[in-house]
Parts: structure tokens; sequence; C-alpha cells
């Protein structure tokens, strides 16, 4: 893992002094703050800028803790330039926005290395609470219920906590190593258990939980890689997304990179292992979305990341098939258009693209089936799981959840918000 640091060096590396001050210099700490309304966990940016520039860095730390429990991965991996840093005041007269991210992370890494002592969680309650997935919420909804006097016990399936933001996150964004100091700073904090290899997947695990706890947070997250349901997806070297970047993150490459890589779609996963690729000696790396480039799910500034080192988009294409005999050779496409609002394959229009490694980014699987084990927990018709939007208690009143198995794949920060309400619904229902 340490290989990756690098292999990737950080596209938002850290600060030094002299740059925070001066950066946290140019903030016009704006009263009701558009940075601030925009950011899902609702720090006070302004405030947190004006202790940086104030050289009070213990003070901007806490600022930033008491509203988002993963202040530094978020720092790092959230999409800042449509959030925080695209509502900065500057953006409207072409000037460029304050760097909050970095500023961000600057102050919490900061707190972390001088292991700032900034909670104290409240005397035993004696009631406990399970949380079933390590990721950003259930980490999230943990230091909120330490806070209120909770034990809490963490089920993770892994070896490692953090979910996507260590599993699926580009490593040139974050590396492992911060991922992970974070989580041993929050646990020395508030002092909550991570049991790990632990899946929670049949109707007995479940009931074990539910006769030991007082309530139960599902922070599951997603599954694997959707299949995508053509011939030959089934080949050697057709892999999803997510397992890919996973298998870089927390491993290496058992094999040379392929020389040609398509990656199949269109969103910010697409982009990052697209990237990846790339950055790990790839020479023709194609995006392959079904539709427009205008219609690509994918922010534009991570589509320019992925061609800054080369990788080329191709449109209004739909594959068709994976070929070659028992390892991916190529893949046959057929050309697409709009029709009246609906997508239409063009007759006659088949061609082929050869490469050594096709990557599918065209979504993950819900958690259905372990939600099935659970009475009472109703589903929209996607598989997400619904909640109340303020409490996250889901229909089955002992149970609340958030992440990615209730917002169907958002950002970081939104599954970090989430986690802290649920923290907060689950507070007021056992404290009635």
């Amino acid at each position: 893992m340490q290989d990756n640091e690098k292999r990737f060096p950080q596209i938002k590396p850290l600060m030094n002094t002299s740059e925070a001050y001066y950066e946290s210099s140019r903030c016009l700490f704006c009263y009701d703050a558009p940075c601030t309304l925009a950011c899902p966990t609702s720090i006070d940016i302004p405030l947190f800028i004006r202790q940086i520039n104030n050289g009070n860095l213990i003070g901007a730390g806490k600022t930033i803790y008491q509203s988002n429990y993963l202040g530094n991965t978020c720092a790092k991996v959230c999409p800042t330039e449509m959030l925080c840093e695209g509502a900065c005041v500057f953006t409207k007269v072409n000037i460029k926005a304050l760097a909050i991210g970095r500023l961000q992370n600057f102050a919490t890494n900061s707190a972390i290395l001088s292991k700032q002592k900034f909670f104290d969680p409240q005397n035993n309650t004696g009631k406990s609470v399970a949380i079933i997935g390590a990721g950003p919420a259930g980490i999230s909804c943990a230091c909120e219920l330490r806070a209120a006097g909770y034990h809490v016990d963490i089920y993770e399936a892994k070896s490692n906590p953090s979910g996507l933001a260590l599993h699926g996150v580009a490593p040139y964004k974050i590396t492992n190593r911060e991922a992970l100091m974070e989580v041993d700073f929050l646990k020395e904090q508030f002092g909550f258990n991570i049991i790990y290899n632990t899946r929670i997947a049949s109707k007995i695990d479940v009931e074990k939980l539910e006769s030991n706890y007082d309530a139960i947070f599902l922070g599951i997250g997603l599954g694997n890689s959707a299949e995508i349901k053509i011939k030959g997806e089934n080949k050697t070297d057709c892999v999803g997304a997510t397992e890919f970047i996973e298998q870089i993150k927390m491993s290496s490459l058992d094999k040379p990179m392929a020389k040609k890589v398509i990656v199949l779609g269109g969103g910010n996963t697409a982009m990052d292992a697209a990237s990846e690729s790339a950055r790990l000696g790839a020479e023709n790396v194609i995006v392959a979305y079904r539709r427009s480039e205008k219609e690509m799910k994918a922010y534009d500034f991570e589509y320019d990341l992925a061609k800054v080192t080369g990788v080329v988009g191709v449109f209004n294409i739909a594959p068709v098939e994976i070929l070659g005999e028992k390892v991916v050779e190529g893949v046959k496409f057929i050309r697409t258009e709009s029709q009246h609002g609906k997508l239409v394959n063009i007759p006659g229009s088949e061609f082929v693209l050869d490469c050594g490694l096709v990557i599918k980014a065209t979504g993950q699987l819900k958690q259905t089936s372990m939600i099935a084990n659970i009475s009472g927990i109703s589903l929209d018709e996607t598989g997400r799981i619904l909640v109340n939007e303020t409490s996250c208690q889901t229909s089955n009143p002992k149970y609340f959840a958030g992440g990615d198995a209730v917002n169907g794949g958002a950002e970081v920060v939104n599954a970090v918000a989430e986690g802290k309400n649920g923290g907060k619904g689950i507070h007021a229902f056992l404290s009635r």
C-alpha cells in the first residue's frame, strides 16, 4: 500500500504553513457564507479559515471536527469544485476560488498529528448500539453516539475501516495512510470498537444483533459492480471498476498493466479507473459511454483530470460483446443516437476496438440480499433503504440507516452527514 504514495502523487498536496497563511488571507469571511451553505455537513468555513490565518490551528481543527467527524478525509476526497469552492463568491467575478479543501486538510492534518483532544464522551447511558459497516456513515454515526454516552460496536466485513474512502477512492486523491490515521484519531477521541472480518449476512447474524443491542445503524454501502449483461463479460481481464480500484489501493497488480484499456461508463468512478490505468502505464485508455459527452454524470473536472493523463472519451457507443477466447481481446460496440429523447442503436454500425483490459464502471449492486434478512425494512424501486430524512430511522423503528445504501451512491461528505444525523436520531429514539 505504501508504494501507491510514490506511484500516485497527490493532486491536492498538503499545504505548508506559509501557503496556508497566504491562502487564508484571501478569504472575505462572508456573512451567511455560501461555502458553508454548500457543505452537506455545514462546516463554519469562514471561521476555521480565520482561525488558520490567526495561527489558531487547534481552534480551526475543532471547528471542522465539530461539524464533520471525517474532516480530513472529506478535505481530500470531496468534489470541492462542485461544493464549497464552487460556491465561493470569488467565482462570481471570475477569480480563482479559495482553496478551501486544502486549507481544511492543513488544519485537520495538524490536529491528527498533534493528537489534539477535542471530544469527551458523556457518561455511559447503559445502552448499546450496533453499527454495520465501518465506512464514513458508520464511523460518523459511532462518533455521534459515543459523544452522547452510548456503547458502540461497529461490525466490518473487511480487515480495514473507512469503506470506499480507503478501498474505492483513487489513490491520487487520498493515501491509505491518511484515511487510516483519521480513523485511529477518532477511535482515540471517542472510544468506539470496530470488529473486523465480521460480515453480517444471515438472519441468525441479524437476530443476534437485535437481541444484544438497543438500536442498529445500517452503514452497509453498496455491493460489487453490477453486470452489464452482455456476452463475454465473465472473461479474464474484464473487471468491475470498484474491484479494480480496490486491488490497486489495497495490494498491488499481480501483472503488468495492459497496454490498451477500455472503461465502460461515464461517471466519476469511470474517470478514476481510466486515470489510474493511464498512470499505471497503459498506453491507450478509452472511456466508452453510450450517451453523449454532455449527458455524462462525471463532473467536468474529473473528466479533465482523466484527459490530462491521456484518456480519450468516445461517446454514443454501446458495448455489445466482450471478445476473446478466454481472456479479453477487444470489445464489439454499436453506435447509438437519441431519437425523441430515447437512446437507440444504429443498425449496421457495429465496430470493434482492441484491448487487453475492460473495466466496467456501470454502477454497483444494492445490498438487497442482506436487507432481506431484516423484517420490516422498506426499500424503494431501485433497492435503496427508505428512511425518515431527519432522523434516518427506517420503517423498522429499531433500525436506522445512512450513506450509499440510502442515497444510492453520493459523496463521502453526504455519508458523513447522514451518519451524524442517524446518531442524533438514535439518541432521540433511545432517550424517549
